[in-house]
């Protein structure tokens, strides 16, 4: 059976493009062969969940609807939004945690928003140099802050440790808008998730948890935007960079053969880790009424290579994911 295996593996391996070859993860290889499968299926669900949090958490322009800098000393601007996802999650409970070693699973999966309330506080640090009928190198600094709710879906629940976390950045302003010509600024902001668990159980009550997932993500972005009357109009590009780590518990129920005994067939049993960095473009659209702007954001990033061993729907985990943003600012 073993010989087998290894040949379609091989098979696999010459006719399958580089993108979808399926490994087993190693750290879940050295376990006891009744944490296998459950152990590789978190592993699984990490990497096909963690990325799509991390968009949601970087979202597009570090200010909705703005692309040159406040202006200086005594300008900033203060605005809530919150970052959507369309996302998908795997549904647990429509399959069972093998005990016999690592099984590939095909999960159905639901399409979802991933929303992420968060706030932001600009201030104007250096107004910039005065240049013909503009300004250059204006500067600004950022403080943010990300609210992550509570969440249960599928099976499937997530629940942060906090429910708040603090992040920071700058923007450097190239030009200054002027009534012919747009501004354009350059900007780098720091934003993480609140250190969080998701717990997904099977129809047979076996638990799989990423316990304590972290998932850091610094952003930089190109933006030019420019108003027109009460219009406003921004576009931008840039890439975002995340850094994601976790552990992976697994707790199978007790009316298993070999489960009866207390820790025979639980505990944390992998702590895997994914960094990757993704291009990430995206447009505004705020209708500017006064010193209150409202905007709309719409915006894309990259799909990128991360393998999986189990499938979920024809989908990856890398895939390409569009979302969009809603906010209300205040400038002065």
């Amino acid at each position: 059976m073993r010989g087998r295996s290894l040949i379609l593996v091989s098979l696999v391996t010459l006719v399958a493009p580089a993108s979808v070859v399926r490994a087993q993860s190693a750290q879940c290889a050295t376990v006891a062969v009744a944490l296998q499968d459950g152990c590789q299926k978190t592993v699984d669900l990490f990497n096909y969940l963690a990325p799509q949090l991390a968009t949601a958490v970087a979202g597009g322009n570090a200010v909705l609807g703005q692309g040159g800098s406040l202006g200086g000393l005594g300008h900033f601007t203060i605005g809530v939004q919150a970052n959507v996802v369309k996302g998908d999650l795997p549904k647990f409970d429509q399959f069972t945690v093998g005990t016999t070693g690592a099984q590939q699973t095909n999960f159905n999966t639901s399409t979802v928003p991933v929303p992420m309330p968060s706030a932001i506080l600009g201030v104007g640090i250096f107004g910039g140099i005065p240049l013909g009928i503009t300004r250059v190198g204006g500067i600004d600094g950022f403080v943010s802050g990300i609210y992550i709710p509570k969440v249960s879906s599928n099976n499937i629940s997530l629940q942060p440790k906090n429910s708040f976390q603090v992040g920071y950045g700058a923007r450097l302003g190239i030009v200054q808008e002027t009534p012919l010509t747009p501004a354009v600024s350059v900007s780098w902001m720091e934003r993480d998730l609140p250190k969080t668990s998701i717990s997904g159980q099977d129809n047979n009550g076996d638990t799989l948890t990423v316990h304590n997932l972290t998932v850091k993500t610094s952003s930089w972005r190109l933006v030019a935007s420019k108003n027109i009357f009460i219009l406003g109009l921004a576009a931008g590009v840039g890439a975002d960079h995340y850094s994601m780590s976790t552990d992976v518990q697994v707790g199978l129920s007790n009316n298993l053969v070999g489960c009866t005994v207390s820790g025979a067939c639980s505990g944390t049993v992998a702590s895997p880790e994914l960094s990757i960095t993704r291009a990430n473009y995206f447009g505004d659209l705020s209708l500017n009424m006064s010193i209150f702007r409202t905007v709309v954001e719409i915006g894309e990033v990259a799909g990128k290579d991360i393998p999986t061993f189990n499938t979920f729907n024809n989908k990856v985990a890398g895939q390409s994911r569009l979302y969009g943003s809603v906010g209300l600012l205040f400038k002065i």
